[in-house]
């Protein structure tokens, strides 16, 4: 089952325009804040780390990720690398831009890979639809979060 969620805003940095392209392309720094990731680890090149899901039905999930940090010319791209290895895990792509005045334009896009318990007939085709709308509405809701917590990580830097 592969589930998709995106989540676009837009951050002032109190800093202006270059504290601005130096936070986003240190994701660490970023990323400190936001509560629903685990063991992140960021370098100069690759980011780390697992995003902690409660899906109702399937219990807590941890999905591990791998992203391939690109620095721009205005920002940083998140390239998510495959952990195909893996029973579950999530691709976190995204790309932040900021401007002159310090604003940062974030667009990240989540798109997990999970594995659900084979059911046969209607019972386990029905199962398999409540976990995908439970597991879809969770993955939308920490995305919700991320603007605010990107913000509370700017309070910190």
């Amino acid at each position: 089952m592969i589930l998709l969620a995106h989540q676009q805003f837009t951050l002032r940095h109190p800093g202006g325009a270059g504290a601005a392209l130096a936070f986003v392309r240190d994701p660490a720094r970023a990323l400190a804040a936001v509560d629903f990731l685990r063991g992140l680890h960021a370098d100069t090149w690759q980011v780390r780390g697992e995003l902690v899901v409660a899906v109702p039905l399937l219990g807590e999930v941890d999905l591990p990720f791998c992203s391939q940090l690109h620095v721009t010319p205005d920002g940083a791209e998140l390239l998510p690398q495959a952990l195909d290895q893996e029973r579950a895990w999530v691709e976190v792509g995204g790309v932040a831009r900021t401007d002159a005045q310090g604003d940062m334009a974030f667009g990240f896009e989540f798109r997990a890979h999970l594995s659900v318990p084979e059911g046969g007939g209607w019972g386990g085709a029905a199962f398999e639809k409540m976990a995908r709308s439970a597991a879809e509405r969770t993955l939308e809701r920490l995305a919700r979060t991320l603007p605010a917590s990107i913000a509370a990580a700017l309070t910190q830097d």
